[in-house]
């Protein structure tokens, strides 16, 4: 006999070994739903983001399907794939990229501006020359700006260069149209900015947002 006096208790060692397996069974099993619960809660976390991804990408389609030029279904996938990554990089919202898309080039394929800037986001070519050389992109001169994925990825890292450069989205989406010589010139000078551009981005963003944002 087994004399726990301060309980007042006599077990035997058949019944105390029975006692501790029941102890330890259910301390297992108390385990396992503890783990089982954090399993179920990870996977539905796992399972909300991927809908949230899936609902963002189809927005952005939305918006490319309704806006764009000269582009094939499988082309659209692509150009939802780029832009939602490059936002994700950047911490852009997607309707603001595409609202400066479409100021940029209407969402047209092959896009050549007056003063020779290319592709949707009408990077100029020292300036995506610049930048693929920076980042170990490929560069094919007259061609990997019309590549529509090398465009936007040049046009997001500049865009966001420049307002890193300016601390200011405002001044960084003026120096994207302008240069940034220009702009500092500007500054130097004590002279309004201009804010034609920046007017003309802000309104196409709002409207987007206005028309898209309840598809998510």
């Amino acid at each position: 006999m087994i004399h726990l006096e301060k309980a007042g208790i006599y077990l035997s060692k058949p019944i105390t070994y029975v006692l501790v397996l029941i102890y330890l069974a259910q301390s297992g099993l108390l385990m396992f739903l503890i783990h089982d619960k954090y399993e179920m809660e990870t996977q539905i976390q796992y399972q909300q983001t991927q809908i949230g991804e899936l609902q963002e990408k189809l927005k952005i389609f939305k918006v490319i399907d309704d806006y764009q030029i000269g582009f094939t279904d499988e082309e659209k996938g692509r150009l939802a794939n780029v832009i939602l990554a490059e936002c994700d990089k950047y911490s852009y919202d997607p309707l603001f990229l595409m609202g400066l898309i479409i100021t940029e080039s209407s969402f047209r394929r092959g896009q050549v501006s007056h003063m020779g800037a290319q592709g949707l986001m009408q990077v100029m070519p020292p300036v995506g020359r610049h930048l693929a050389r920076g980042t170990g992109m490929p560069w094919e001169e007259g061609e990997t700006l019309f590549d529509f994925e090398s465009n936007i990825k040049l046009g997001s890292l500049h865009l966001f260069r420049q307002i890193l450069k300016f601390k200011s989205v405002d001044k960084g989406i003026i120096s994207y149209n302008r240069g940034e010589t220009a702009l500092r010139r500007r500054i130097r000078q004590n002279k309004p900015l201009p804010k034609a551009y920046l007017k003309k981005v802000m309104a196409k963003y709002q409207e987007l947002r206005e028309k898209y944002n309840d598809l998510s």
